[in-house]
């Protein structure tokens, strides 16, 4: 089991049980409690959960976003693989749109530099993309969320209100066949609301183990999407579903 799966295991089962014991996750994870103890530190300082004597407690409703640096390890594989299915739809003088995910930056990161009009709320991205030089570059500003090192907040939705761009690529919190696309936190979904708002192409990067799950705010209809990549662990009801929806979907 690589690293970043153990991290997921842990937090999945402490925040189904409420509270896990270290001897059970070693046990569960077939590791060492040495090793569990520093996965549970480190768990802890990303605030993905809380430790306490002999194990660690749940922190789920007490936190309104997921930090980058976990986000960042989460299903990583599945995320580099759809960004890489989304570059292909980009084409020479695109205007592109790009929020504040992880798989943003996977598709930053692998971006070819030609030329192309990149807005972006996200401070990775933008760095990430500094160095292409074919590339302009331009960030919303706004107000920064610490934990994804993103810009929100009326400043950053008026700076979109400039702009029209030909594809927005984003992902989320949740996607729920009738409830749609959510975010944990309400910053988040108004700024990608307005993102939607001004592109001719919205298309959604979601892993598989966003598709049934709703977050705390609502962001838009799933029908306002255009199309979706995501992850071959998607289920095959799930992919009928969404063919009966008539929303394209790319599975990679």
């Amino acid at each position: 089991m690589l690293v970043a799966e153990r991290y997921e295991m842990i937090i999945q089962l402490v925040n189904e049980k409420g509270s896990m014991r270290v001897s059970e996750l070693s046990e569960l994870c077939k590791v060492t409690e040495e090793t569990i103890r520093r996965d549970l530190d480190r768990l802890e300082q990303a605030r993905q959960l809380r430790r306490s004597h002999g194990g660690a407690v749940s922190v789920k409703d007490e936190q309104p976003e997921t930090p980058y640096a976990v986000r960042e390890i989460m299903n990583a594989e599945e995320k580099r693989r759809i960004a890489e299915e989304a570059v292909k739809q980009i084409q020479p003088h695109d205007r592109i749109l790009l929020d504040a995910s992880t798989t943003a930056w996977y598709m930053a990161s692998s971006l070819p530099d030609i030329p192309l009009t990149i807005l972006t709320n996200s401070i990775r991205v933008a760095t990430e993309l500094a160095g292409k030089e074919k590339i302009e570059v331009i960030s919303t500003g706004g107000q920064l969320l610490q934990r994804s090192l993103s810009f929100v907040g009326p400043l950053a939705e008026r700076s979109l209100e400039t702009y029209y761009v030909d594809k927005l690529f984003f992902s989320s919190q949740g996607v729920h066949l009738e409830r749609g696309i959510s975010e944990s936190n309400e910053l988040q979904a108004r700024l990608k609301q307005k993102m939607v708002s001004i592109a001719g192409r919205v298309i959604l990067l979601a892993d598989a183990s966003k598709f049934g799950q709703q977050a705390f705010t609502h962001v838009v209809k799933l029908s306002q999407v255009s199309d979706i990549i995501t992850d071959s662990r998607l289920s095959d009801p799930l992919r009928s579903q969404l063919a009966e929806l008539s929303i394209p979907v790319t599975v990679v």
